[in-house]
């Protein structure tokens, strides 16, 4: 549900997820103000979260949900039958780790000073 009285758009840029205790929530990113929450109607415990473009994938002791990511709305669920529970991993071709990408690009500058520095010294 939207808790915003907001009447501007929400630009998911804009938010952080965080999801616990069978819960994930959307907070602004630069005050935290909660804007949306939703709770598992199924499953209980962590929550494993996944920003997945305009949606975030929600999973909880097996049961997984989709949510929309600017109003926390429930678009579907899928109990996984014959998957049982654990930790889980998700991916898709949308999500996409800033990190990684941020990490990948200072180990190519790194490379790049260490050939510049090796070939200054020779």
């Amino acid at each position: 549900m939207a808790m915003s009285d907001s009447t501007q758009p929400i630009v998911v840029a804009d938010l952080v997820f965080v999801g616990f205790n069978s819960r994930a929530a959307a907070l602004r990113r630069e005050t935290g103000e909660i804007l949306w929450k939703w709770k598992s109607p199924q499953g209980s415990g962590a929550v494993a979260l996944m920003l997945d473009g305009d949606r975030v994938i929600a999973a909880v002791k097996g049961y997984t949900y989709c949510l929309d990511a600017a109003t926390g709305r429930e678009l579907w669920r899928n109990t996984m039958p014959g998957f049982g529970t654990g930790i889980t991993c998700m991916t898709s071709f949308r999500s996409s780790s800033m990190a990684s990408s941020m990490l990948a690009q200072l180990d190519e500058e790194q490379q790049r000073q260490n050939s510049s520095s090796a070939s200054t010294m020779a």
